[in-house]
């Protein structure tokens, strides 16, 4: 017996405006008028006899119905438009839009990224990288790597590795080669932040117990990959993540003047996607691809810490 759907045209309709977040610019992109919109969603909610959207004086906002409708016939949809192009397009490659975190991108992703193009040459990789985490309701992004606690609701969370922090610096700030007496010595130096991710300095001088030094005063940048390079030009002191300076330091482009004190980051590393698309051909190929390099790389940290809180709140916006 085939089952009763509501109107495709209507269905269609709330999920451009769930996506959007507003009846008009619903319309903008269905190219019909605000009023059609309107109608097609009140008629949508008639058929389901329930409230998908709260009408607000100038805007609107999901239901608690609709917010649970929404990741449905999103996913829905985007089958169906990964089906149609592999049906209409069959010899071109499939596109897989990932963000990352530029550090990781530059130091880890991209060397590797020619490898999964001659494993997987139906699937091209196109890279975004942002100090953002991804708007999932609101960006055309597939999956992204990023670090973080994994509870946002209807998202599906891979662990991917978790990481260290650790003061790194040139040899040329070392005098006669020996490292710092202490961590107090770090307030003669000029310490590199990365603004976006300014917490991870203050953890690090704080787990460490170290007081009257203020990350803060020294030069800014906006991510971590900018800040070790000012810091191989012996300019200042960086705060360095694991995996992404183990080369600098076995090359002697950079080393640890307070070696030992290395802190874990409040964060674990996911790759991160939308429930309901998980399990895309597109993206379970990728996410094979990758586990399977990480577990390659010996630098990895492949293994949860375990002192490490399960939930550890940390801002959205990040520099790795």
């Amino acid at each position: 017996m085939r089952k009763r759907l509501p109107p495709l045209n209507a269905l269609r309709t709330f999920e451009a405006a769930a996506r959007n977040g507003s009846f008009k610019h619903a319309a903008e992109e269905l190219c019909v008028s605000h009023s059609a919109v309107s109608h097609q969603i009140k008629q949508l909610e008639r058929h389901l006899g329930v409230e998908l959207f709260i009408r607000k004086a100038r805007s609107v906002e999901l239901s608690k119905k609709g917010q649970a409708y929404f990741p449905v016939l999103r996913g829905a949809f985007d089958r169906i438009a990964e089906g149609t192009d592999r049906i209409f397009t069959p010899n071109l490659p499939g596109i897989l839009t990932v963000q990352s975190y530029s550090t990781f991108a530059i130091r880890w992703l991209i060397p590797r990224l020619p490898g999964f193009s001659e494993k997987h040459p139906d699937i091209s990789i196109r890279l975004h990288t942002s100090q953002w985490d991804v708007d999932f309701e609101h960006e055309d992004i597939d999956a992204c790597i990023l670090i973080g606690d994994g509870t946002r609701t209807g998202l599906s969370y891979e662990f991917l590795f978790t990481s260290s922090i650790f003061p790194v610096c040139s040899s040329a700030l070392l005098k006669d080669g020996k490292p710092f007496d202490s961590p107090a010595e770090l307030a003669k130096q000029t310490l590199l932040q990365v603004y976006p991710s300014e917490k991870d300095w203050w953890t690090w001088l704080r787990k460490n117990g170290v007081e009257g030094v203020d990350p803060d005063t020294g030069l800014q940048f906006d991510s971590y990959d900018m800040a070790l390079n000012t810091a191989m030009q012996g300019l200042g002191v960086a705060l360095g993540m694991e995996p992404f300076v183990t080369r600098d330091l076995e090359a002697g482009l950079l080393v640890e003047p307070l070696p030992g004190r290395r802190v874990p980051t409040s964060g674990d590393w996911h790759l991160v996607c939308r429930r309901e698309t998980a399990n895309t051909v597109k993206l379970a190929k990728f996410r094979e691809w990758l586990l399977q390099e990480i577990a390659k790389d010996e630098t990895m940290q492949t293994n949860r810490n375990p002192d490490k809180p399960e939930s550890v709140a940390r801002p959205a916006l990040s520099a790795v």
